[in-house]
């Protein structure tokens, strides 16, 4: 019993000077504990009197009762479930302890605790025999459910890769595990003196357990406690989306990114069936890993995403259900789009243009009247080239972060350069705002929004063929949105321009024209914008393009 005490106040010494550790607070608690049962035992023992037996065998309660509490929450701190250990929890499991010991100092009064109490005499000593009542199984059941409780997470670390947590969380088992089965052979009369429970002699193996595992093993050097929480936070913080089904289909679990990309509460869909959760779920492998194309959002706004599927198994080989991932793909197909396109044009219109210059130029001499188709051909590559020169503003001043430029800086400077450019094009432009508190001609944009009214305008100017044509501008301003609708009275756009732009990318036998209209669709895009293309009302064609408004440019 000497032993089991020093061997105890040491482990907990130690266990106190690391109190900064995760577990090392409850587990001094824990061997604190052990200590004052095993000390109130050795007075129990040599007290020589009834009275005298049974005060220190009550007292003994403290200990008893301390040892489970704080073996759980030196097992959840210990392994990182330290959301659990939070004073309410402590306070309900604590609840059942702080009534035994208060049975235990009025037991004179009742008989919850113990039903009979006397002195027996066995092996030639005088001992303290007591009949449990009601209340002693409750907490005996109590304290086995504690320690089943605190030694399920441990045993996971027995498998685990890492040496140093295997062998902490075996030392910390034999420790829980001897006296506790002591224990078990008292309650059922297998110890070789009856009436004697054994429980604080085994507390020396726990001790030297416990010892062995904070100097050997490191246990409050080395701690697993990050493992479990760090799990956690990969699976909630990763870039890509991840929902978690069951074998039947339904959702578990998903983390703060799938939310986002299914637009959706997890609150609201957790154990609902994934079908009604992740668009085209039916057309996803069942099980094993693989990639498909999956599309969310609609209109400029839509994101493409390849869903991973992840199957999930059991030690056994049966499935326990899989992992959907979300991969957002949509700046690498919007990269390749801009490279089809780009590709395109260079490739087709460009040696188009180049080939009718040459074709023409053969001709001169025969019948000298193509000189004019030379120079439209030359211009409209020249033309081509200027667009492709905007495109690649677009895409620069896409990448410049932090910059703004004013609403009615924009729209005046693309209204100065439309009237000189097409001198018989009447120009009209309006700026409102949508409510009495914003100011609309100081509101902020992007840059990028420049490029995007300059080429609608131009577009709008450029192919109107009507006896008298107009272009209107009507810039509207909210609190947080800005909308910038451009009318005019022209033949509108093609079928095949608008195709081409709505299926998102082109085809040998089906693209656009030029690159006016991916230049304005781009870059509504990377302003973070909308953009819809509709007929107007008796001929032409409104473009509208909304974005969000930015922080207020700096003087």
């Amino acid at each position: 019993m000497l032993v089991a005490v020093v061997v105890g106040m040491t482990a907990a010494l130690l266990a106190w000077r690391e109190r900064q550790e995760p577990g090392a607070v409850p587990l001094t608690a824990m061997l604190a504990g052990q200590v004052w049962w095993s000390v109130f035992f050795i007075f129990e023992y040599h007290a020589p009197t009834l009275a005298e037996k049974v005060f220190y065998s009550d007292v003994q309660w403290v200990g008893v009762v301390v040892i489970p509490v704080a073996w759980l929450l030196f097992a959840l701190e210990y392994t990182g479930r330290d959301r659990y250990v939070r004073p309410r929890y402590i306070a309900l499991l604590s609840l059942v302890p702080a009534v035994t010991v208060v049975l235990a100092a009025t037991n004179d009064y009742h008989d919850l605790l113990y039903l009979d109490t006397r002195l027996v005499t066995e092996g030639g000593r005088v001992v303290l025999d007591r009949v449990g009542g009601p209340w002693y199984w409750v907490i005996t059941g109590y304290t086995y459910l504690l320690g089943l409780l605190g030694s399920i997470p441990l045993l996971g670390l027995v498998r685990s890769d890492a040496v140093p947590f295997r062998g902490q969380s075996l030392g910390l088992l034999v420790g829980t595990l001897a006296p506790w089965a002591s224990n078990v052979l008292f309650l059922v009369g297998a110890v070789p003196v009856p009436n004697l429970d054994p429980t604080p002699v085994f507390f020396a193996v726990s001790g030297v357990a416990y010892l062995g595992a904070i100097t050997r093993f490191r246990l409050l050097g080395t701690s697993p406690s990050a493992n479990h929480r760090a799990r956690r936070l990969v699976f909630e913080r990763m870039r890509e989306g991840a929902v978690v089904v069951d074998r039947h289909d339904y959702v578990v679990d998903m983390n703060e990114q799938a939310a986002e990309i299914l637009d959706i509460d997890p609150r609201d869909v957790l154990g609902d069936p994934a079908t009604e959760v992740i668009p085209r779920y039916e057309h996803l492998p069942e099980e094993g890993r693989a990639s498909r194309h999956l599309t969310l959002g609609e209109g400029i706004q839509t994101r493409q995403y390849d869903a991973t599927v992840t199957a999930v198994d059991d030690f056994h080989g049966r499935s326990l259900g899989g992992v959907i991932s979300f991969h957002d793909v949509s700046d690498h197909l919007r990269r390749q789009q801009r490279l089809e396109v780009l590709n395109r044009v260079l490739r087709h219109n460009i040696r188009t243009e180049t080939n009718l210059i040459y074709g023409n130029a053969d001709l001169i001499d025969a019948e000298g009247d193509h000189v004019d188709a030379i120079k439209a051909g030359a211009m409209r590559i020249e033309e081509i080239s200027d667009k492709a020169r905007d495109v690649i503003d677009i895409f620069e001043r896409g990448r410049q972060s932090g910059r703004s430029l004013t609403l009615s800086g924009v729209l005046e400077e693309c209204v100065a350069t439309l009237r000189e450019e097409y001198p018989s094009v009447t120009v009209d432009l309006e700026i409102e705002s949508a409510v009495d508190s914003v100011d609309a001609s100081g509101a902020a944009v992007s840059p990028v929004l420049t490029s995007v009214v300059k080429n609608v305008v131009e577009n709008a100017a450029e192919h109107n063929d009507a006896a008298d044509p107009w272009v209107r501008i009507r810039a509207t301003c909210a609190e947080e949105t800005v909308e910038i609708s451009v009318a005019d009275n022209g033949p509108g756009i093609s079928d095949h321009e608008r195709t081409a732009l709505e299926r998102g990318n082109e085809t040998p036998l089906d693209h656009g024209s030029g690159l006016g209209l991916w230049l304005i669709a781009w870059g509504a895009e990377m302003a973070d914008g909308d953009l819809e293309i509709d007929d107007r009302e008796g001929g032409g064609t409104v473009v509208t393009v909304r974005v969000p408004r930015l922080a207020p440019v700096e003087e």
